[in-house]
C-alpha cells in the first residue's frame, strides 16, 4: 500500500493590522498649538507694553525728581529770606516805635490844623454872608436902576415919532429934531450918523459907511431929492418927504439902512443915517458909478 504524501501547506507570514490615529487627538493638538501661539503673543505684547510703561514711568520719575529739587531749592531760598526778614524785624523794632510816635504827633498836628481851618472857614463864611448881603443890596439897587432905565427908554420911545419905511413898509422909530436924535442915540439900538448937506456942494459927502449928495430941495412942500452911493452903485431917492425913513439895502447888512431928513432949508438939509448894529458896514462907493 502506497502512501501518498500530501504536500505541506505553504507557511503563512503573520501580518499586523495598524489602526489609524483618532481625529480628536489631531484637533486637540491644533487647539493646543493655537493656545500656545496666543499665549506667546500675549506675553510678548504685555512685555512690550510693560517696558513702554516702565520707560514713561522713569521719565516721569526724572521730571518729578527735577521738580522736587527745584521745590527744595525754593524752600531753601524762602527759609533764607524768612530768616533775613526776622532779623530785619528784630532790628526795626525801635524804628517801629519811633514811627508810631511820629504818627501820633502827625495826628495831633492834623487835629490842630483841622480846628484852625474850621475856624477860618467860619470866618470866611461869615465874611461871605456879609458880602452876599452887600451884593444883594447892590443888586437891589441895580435892579431899581435897571427899572428906572427901562422906564426912561420907554419914555424916550414915547417921545420919538414913528413912520413907515419906504422900502420895508414897517413902522420904525425916527427923530424929528436934534433933541429927539439924541434920544434915539441913547436907545443904542442902531448906529447913528448925523449930517448936514448943501446943494452947493458939487461932490458927495461921507456919512458913516456911505456917501450922499443933496440934489434938490423944496422947503415949501418939505421935499428933497438925494443921491446915495453904496456898494459901488448909485441909489437915487427922488421927491422924498421930511421925517420919512428913506431905506435902502446894503450888502452884508441884515436890515435896511435908513436916512431921515428932519430939517430942510432953502438949499440945505439936516438929518441922520441909521444903520443896524449887527450888520456889516459897506465901503463908501465912488460917486458917479451906476
Amino acid at each position: 500500500m502506497s502512501v501518498i504524501a500530501t504536500p505541506p501547506e505553504p507557511e503563512q507570514n503573520p501580518s499586523y493590522e495598524v489602526s489609524a490615529t483618532p481625529r480628536w487627538i489631531i484637533f486637540a493638538f491644533v487647539i493646543l498649538l493655537a493656545i500656545l501661539g496666543y499665549v506667546t503673543y500675549a506675553g510678548y505684547t504685555a512685555r512690550t507694553k510693560f517696558e513702554a510703561d516702565m520707560a514713561r514711568a522713569q521719565e516721569q520719575s526724572k521730571v518729578l525728581s527735577a521738580q522736587i529739587d527745584q521745590a527744595n531749592e525754593r524752600i531753601a531760598d524762602l527759609k533764607g529770606q524768612l530768616q533775613v526778614t526776622k532779623e530785619k524785624i528784630g532790628l526795626t523794632q525801635a524804628e517801629l516805635a519811633r514811627a508810631r510816635s511820629l504818627a501820633q504827633d502827625i495826628r495831633k498836628q492834623q487835629q490842630e490844623s483841622d480846628a484852625k481851618l474850621t475856624t477860618q472857614i467860619g470866618q470866611v463864611q461869615q465874611e461871605s454872608n456879609t458880602k452876599i448881603g452887600q451884593v444883594s443890596t447892590e443888586l437891589g439897587g441895580a435892579k431899581t436902576d435897571i427899572e428906572s432905565t427901562k422906564k426912561d427908554l420907554e419914555a424916550t420911545k414915547a417921545r420919538l415919532g414913528t413912520a413907515v419905511g419906504d422900502l420895508s413898509g414897517q413902522s420904525v422909530l425916527i427923530a424929528r429934531n436934534h433933541d429927539e436924535l439924541e434920544d434915539l442915540k441913547h436907545l443904542g439900538e442902531r448906529n447913528i450918523f448925523e449930517f448936514s448937506l448943501s446943494i452947493k456942494s458939487k461932490t458927495a459927502q461921507h456919512v458913516g459907511p456911505i456917501q450922499v449928495q443933496l440934489k434938490k430941495v423944496d422947503p415949501k412942500h418939505y421935499r428933497y431929492t438925494m443921491n446915495v452911493y453904496a456898494d459901488d452903485k448909485l441909489i437915487e431917492k427922488r421927491d422924498k418927504t421930511a421925517d420919512e425913513p428913506v431905506q435902502f439895502i446894503v450888502r452884508g447888512a441884515r436890515a435896511p439902512y435908513e436916512i431921515v431928513v428932519y430939517e430942510l432949508g432953502k438949499d440945505s438939509a439936516k438929518g441922520y443915517l441909521s444903520t443896524p448894529k449887527e450888520g456889516g458896514t459897506a465901503p463908501p462907493s465912488t460917486p458917479g458909478k451906476q
